[in-house]
């Protein structure tokens, strides 16, 4: 393998280090990466993520490590990172933050982390070989503090025509350069210089259940930070067939327009807007199922978006679970 396992990498004190290795020093200095990965209760999706970043590209220019923080307090992901560690040889960190909080386990994440860079992927990806190479690349080359790629829908079986038609699943994707506003701003598929986290003993806000990551690039973004986008880093997101169920879309709807409250942009006329979407939407529904299901569900996922930010204006919380997963 070209990377150096281990090379400059230090485990913190607090963290539970499986199988850990003696510092590596060398004459001179790597860079050195901290991949960051928050998972719950998906130990097959984490297993090929890990299995993912067992090779990736380097050209000698870094060496990296991978932190894993477990919320889920039965320590479900523990044998599959032990496993891993084993067989890899990578250097692996291992926490348990019991608190469901995604915002709480990437604090944990980011505590962990002693790399110059931190990148960040979620447990339900996979990134392409030369993930890490072309985000350090074009960190550094762009002189930027950190840099946001795309994340692809993957299916391993073929879903229904309507969801592929819908694009329920596809995110957006940018020129590679485009400085990013806060909207953009998101830590699946993210690389940041250490520094960014240098005066935040909590950078992520516990309050938000999602979101969190938009208010982080918020105030990083006033803080004067520049963040660019690289469409050349790919990243895949498993999309399982219960994420084709329009419960979970709708669900996934409301608790997303819920958190719109919590937003930097949010106010009076954000209510406006919705109160007039609302009925507008409810109205346009049976015109939208003539055009197609997919056009029918595209409105509904809308419409719900806008109910969850109602709601929520008036104190009803419309998902109760931390996390919506089915």
């Amino acid at each position: 393998m070209n990377h150096l396992p281990g090379a400059e990498f230090q485990a913190p004190a607090n963290a539970d280090t499986i199988g850990a290795r003696p510092q590596r020093h060398s004459m001179t200095r790597l860079s050195h990466i901290s991949v960051c990965v928050c998972t719950y209760k998906r130990p097959a999706l984490l297993n090929l993520l890990l299995n993912a970043l067992r090779d990736q590209d380097t050209d000698g220019l870094f060496a990296y490590s991978i932190v894993v923080v477990d919320n889920d307090s039965a320590e479900s992901a523990r044998s599959v990172v032990a496993g891993f560690e084993t067989s890899s040889g990578l250097p692996v960190t291992y926490c348990v933050e019991p608190r469901q909080n995604i915002a709480l386990a990437r604090n944990k994440v980011v505590a962990n982390a002693t790399g110059d860079y931190v990148a960040f992927i979620d447990d339900d990806e996979f990134p392409i070989k030369r993930w890490l190479l072309v985000l350090f690349t074009t960190c550094r080359d762009r002189g930027v503090d950190g840099v946001l790629g795309p994340v692809k829908p993957h299916y391993d079986v073929e879903p229904p025509q309507w969801v592929v038609k819908g694009k329920f699943h596809e995110r957006d994707s940018y020129p590679t350069g485009l400085i990013i506003d806060w909207r953009k701003g998101r830590t699946g598929n993210t690389f940041l210089r250490k520094r960014v986290f240098s005066d935040c003993q909590e950078p992520f806000n516990p309050e938000y259940r999602t979101g969190e990551d938009q208010e982080f690039f918020y105030r990083m973004i006033e803080k004067g930070f520049v963040f660019i986008w690289c469409s050349e880093a790919v990243a895949y997101e498993v999309v399982p067939p219960v994420r084709w169920q329009r419960k979970f879309l709708l669900r996934r709807a409301l608790l997303r327009g819920a958190h719109q409250l919590k937003m930097p942009d949010f106010g009076a006329r954000s209510v406006a807007k919705s109160l007039i979407a609302v009925p507008a939407y409810t109205v346009a529904l049976p015109i939208s199922l003539m055009m197609g299901h997919h056009k029918f569900m595209n409105l509904l996922v809308r419409l719900f978006d806008h109910l969850g930010k109602l709601l929520a204006a008036v104190g009803i919380n419309p998902v109760k679970e931390a996390y919506v997963t089915d």
